[in-house]
């Protein structure tokens, strides 16, 4: 997508984009613009309502923005006209930017526009193209303010949410643990961070223990991603922030094999997927900051090597491990990419990202993730991350009175309490046991809101939760 800066419509032929507010559904004063009046009869500026009108070779898009518009619900909408109106959209098309919008107003419009250029339909036969992936597309902004840059940043947060929504939809017999090592690989050569990828024989010379068990029953070899990104140039007070996400590529359930849901169990990477993402983002910004982050990547499939329900495995960080549930076992991965993160690179601030639990969707059903720090300004500024960009969270208790439901009479700890209560807190503290007491860490179970149902598809699928949280949180540092 090309972005140009305009501000007349002298000549212009192509497709116009006019946001308009609310006004009142009674109102004798008409919409207009360039010629075109829409009566209030027609529309008004209702929230989630369009008007079509054609003049002059050009095509008019009026879009009803409400009486007050938030950055999600804005980057909704025009992912919605993108999507569902692109039958009407040429080559060439022009934005009219009202004058009272801000830099992250325009961010969320492009960015929406963008990711309406999305189709599910990965095996499919046949595609219409989207006319905004044409090499000859120009997005031309038209405003007496420069917006580019602001624009060219909501494309390449669509870019990398795109990238995640790919990860995360397409099915586990393409998305294996070496597909996601290879992109990786390819997506830091392109984007500027190393990547370094330990294979099974390398994990177990440096005792990924947890990491290991987990994928013993899948043929496909599980993989431990570690990417680094170091900005260019001398910053002043570098900052380094470490992240770790659950890369499941499928969860059986293991040995405990689930008994429902499993057909969506492909997006048990999403937290992984949101963390490439994250990373491929941080380093199109070129923010200054210092990152690592690791996705430890494997298959929990059932087989005769499979682990066992009351193994007792070691762990990166030396601890003991008795296995309760092979179906807890998201938690098991994200401990050895911890304990690695933790002891090898010492980053001042952590936040792992993990589609974990059930009990976590019981509790905020599908409105936000759950988040876990004893750090008050981390949750402070995660929170108010996810509130400028509408992926919230909202604090669940880390209290010492859950140390109980992990405690193990044959190994230091266990997988799972085997209560049908506090399930995501009791898995928050088995990964606080892993932390070595850091003083700057956060876990965020997004079970909710990774994967999901809405308009877009008829089937559920990637919501790119996280992508753009964990980039706006450390931007924010």
């Amino acid at each position: 997508m090309k972005t140009n800066t305009v501000v007349s419509l002298d000549n212009f032929s192509g497709t116009i984009l006019i946001p308009a507010f609310e006004t009142y559904s009674k109102s004798i004063v008409p919409i207009t613009f360039n010629g075109i009046e829409v009566t209030s009869k027609v529309f008004f500026g209702k929230k989630d309502t369009h008007y079509l009108a054609e003049k002059n070779n050009n095509a008019y898009v009026f879009i009803g923005l409400g009486k007050e518009i938030d950055y999600k619900s804005l980057k909704t909408i025009f992912r919605r006209i993108s999507s569902k109106q692109k039958e009407n959209f040429s080559s060439n098309v022009a934005l009219v930017i009202p004058e009272q919008f801000t830099q992250d107003q325009v961010e969320a419009v492009v960015s929406g526009l963008l990711l309406g250029t999305y189709d599910l339909g990965h095996f499919k036969t046949e595609k219409n193209a989207h006319p905004f992936l044409s090499a000859d597309f120009t997005l031309n902004l038209v405003s007496e303010k420069d917006y580019l840059a602001t624009a060219k940043k909501g494309i390449k947060i669509a870019k990398a949410q795109l990238a995640t929504y790919n990860l995360v939809d397409l099915p586990p017999n393409t998305i294996n643990p070496k597909y996601l090592a290879n992109w990786a690989k390819e997506t830091g050569e392109k984007y500027g961070f190393d990547v370094e990828v330990l294979g099974h024989d390398a994990a177990k010379i440096v005792g990924l223990g947890a990491f290991l068990a987990v994928g013993k029953g899948s043929e496909n070899e599980p993989q431990f991603i570690i990417m680094n990104y170091t900005p260019a140039g001398d910053v002043e007070h570098l900052k380094h922030v470490g992240l770790v996400g659950k890369g499941i590529t499928f969860d059986t359930g293991g040995l405990n094999i689930k008994t429902a849901g499993m057909l969506h169990m492909k997006c048990d990477m999403a937290g992984g997927g949101a963390v490439f993402g994250a990373m491929q983002l941080i380093a199109d910004l070129q923010l200054p900051v210092k990152v690592t982050a690791i996705v430890p990547c494997a298959e929990n499939s059932v087989d005769a090597k499979s682990f066992l329900p009351s193994d007792v495995i070691h762990s990166y960080s030396g601890h003991s491990i008795e296995i309760i549930d092979t179906d807890a076992e998201g938690r098991l991965i994200l401990a050895d990419g911890l304990s690695y993160l933790i002891k090898n690179f010492k980053p001042e601030y952590i936040v792992d990202i993990a589609t974990l639990t059930g009990s976590s969707v019981g509790t905020f059903g599908y409105e936000c993730g759950a988040l876990f720090t004893n750090n008050t300004e981390m949750a402070k500024k995660l929170q108010e991350s996810g509130d400028e960009i509408g992926e919230r969270l909202w604090p669940l208790p880390l209290w010492d009175v859950y140390k109980s439901d992990i405690e193990s009479d044959i190994a230091d700890v266990k997988n799972y309490s085997g209560k049908p209560v506090a399930g995501a807190i009791s898995a928050a503290k088995f990964l606080e046991y892993f932390t070595q007491e850091h003083k700057a860490w956060a876990h965020l179970d997004v079970a909710g809101v990774a994967f999901g149902d809405d308009e877009f598809a008829k089937s559920k699928h990637a919501t790119g939760y996280g992508v753009h949280l964990l980039t706006k949180f450390i931007e924010n540092l």
